[in-house]
């Protein structure tokens, strides 16, 4: 019996798709990358480099690291740059000076953000750690372009002002970390009002086989070995903390719409299955793979569609087990003061999110110890005086209240440690 000539095309096209050289289409997506000399930056740049038939770059903005910043002007070729410390520009101009053509060349904040809005880029990589990422980003959805979402705090402080602007631009949000990326993966073909439940997926970071009782020891250098991904020194912190994923839980309701009841957290140690949803009738999708943050990055970039690559396959035996359990409270205080936060909603988020920056920072600095990281956030969100329907100034200046109010209660809350010790 021949094949009905609907099914046939569906054959033919399914085949095609699974042909690696059907998935090397020759498009050029331009790019703009903001952060190029951190972790997300440089792991963009290497999918740029691998895929020049298909992605260039317009712009390139970075905070201090000069020297890096030359070299991938040098190779990229970019039109305009921009450096966010304003004191480092005669440096990174005597360091390009034999480049030809020059780039444009802009520095501070005020810089970033005209290299976010620049030119003919379609795609905007907000690689930017904190909330400095969030006028960037309105100025690059303001100018039309789609945004590849790699700084969480963007939504996190600022949800309540980006998507109704996303919305009015007409332009795509698309989730760039691993979590929220295996979560928008597991939603293609699920309609609308389908998804029942979000299941993000924790490592537990670097002190999840400590005992809780152990955690008043952490040093610094403990805290910034994770188990399984290479990561920049902030997020590494917040793994450690968990309150990566409390944030992302705040992430995920705004990017998916979800109340927060029907998000998850569950711990993963072997970081494979990187997040999962649960639809309506019960079935629950999952989007596996190797901790490598090329991968939603990739999938960012190129949506809807899926490139070829040579990087490593995931060995399901390889792998091994894949184990599961519920996250400790006592050992990881940040997940709740993130669900309370984001239920508070208003500035609370924005407040708790410039609250961990700051305390992380000070740790970091060593000038608090590990505990005292979410004690330091929950008296700050405590004070908080929350606006209900916040504008862009009101969640800068809660922003700005937070950083500052972190530095006053730090140091009763590292008085009474000294006390009680």
């Amino acid at each position: 019996m021949p094949i009905p000539h609907s099914l046939l095309l569906i054959v033919n096209w399914y085949s095609g798709f699974c042909d690696p050289q059907f998935c090397k289409q020759k498009f050029v997506k331009a790019i703009t990358l903001l952060g190029s000399t951190g972790s997300i930056g440089t792991q963009t740049l290497d999918i740029v480099s691998e895929h020049p038939d298909q992605f260039r770059i317009v712009g390139l903005a970075a905070g201090n690291n000069v020297t890096l910043l030359a070299q991938q002007i040098e190779q990229f070729r970019p039109e305009i740059v921009a450096i966010r410390n304003p004191e480092k520009l005669p440096e990174l101009k005597a360091a390009i000076a034999s480049i030809d053509p020059q780039p444009i060349i802009v520095a501070g904040e005020a810089g970033v953000v005209e290299v976010a809005a620049y030119g003919d880029a379609e795609s905007v990589v907000t690689g930017i750690v904190g909330c400095a990422g969030l006028l960037p980003t309105l100025a690059a959805i303001k100018a039309g372009k789609d945004i590849a979402l790699a700084n969480k705090e963007t939504l996190i402080a600022g949800g309540p002002v980006v998507l109704p602007l996303v919305e009015e631009y007409g332009v795509k949000l698309l989730p760039a970390d691993s979590e929220h990326s295996a979560i928008f993966q597991c939603l293609q073909g699920v309609p609308q009002g389908g998804l029942r439940k979000i299941i993000l997926t924790a490592s537990g970071g670097a002190f999840r086989d400590w005992p809780v009782e152990k955690l008043a020891e952490a040093k610094v250098s403990d805290a910034l070995k994770h188990p399984n991904w290479s990561m920049g020194r902030k997020i590494t912190i917040d793994s450690a903390t968990l309150m990566n994923k409390g944030l992302e839980v705040i992430e995920a309701h705004f990017l998916f719409g979800m109340d927060y009841d029907n998000i998850e957290i569950v711990i993963h140690p072997q970081s494979i299955i990187h997040s999962l949803i649960e639809v309506q009738d019960t079935s629950v999708l999952a989007q596996l793979g190797w901790p490598d943050m090329r991968l939603p990055l990739l999938y960012a970039l190129s949506w809807p569609e899926r490139i070829y690559t040579d990087w490593e396959s995931l060995d399901l035996v390889k792998a091994g087990s894949l184990t599961f359990k519920h996250p400790d409270h006592d050992k990881y205080p940040c997940m709740q003061l993130a669900y309370d936060a984001g239920r508070a909603g208003g500035s609370m988020p924005a407040v708790l999110n410039a609250a961990n920056e700051q305390a992380v920072a000070l740790f970091l600095e060593e000038k608090i110890g590990f505990l005292e990281i979410p004690q330091v956030i929950e008296q700050v969100c405590d004070r908080h005086q929350n606006t209900s329907h916040p504008s862009l100034d009101d969640i800068l200046e809660a922003d700005r209240w937070a950083r500052t109010m972190v530095l006053e209660v730090a140091d009763g809350v590292k008085s009474n440690s000294l006390v009680m010790r």
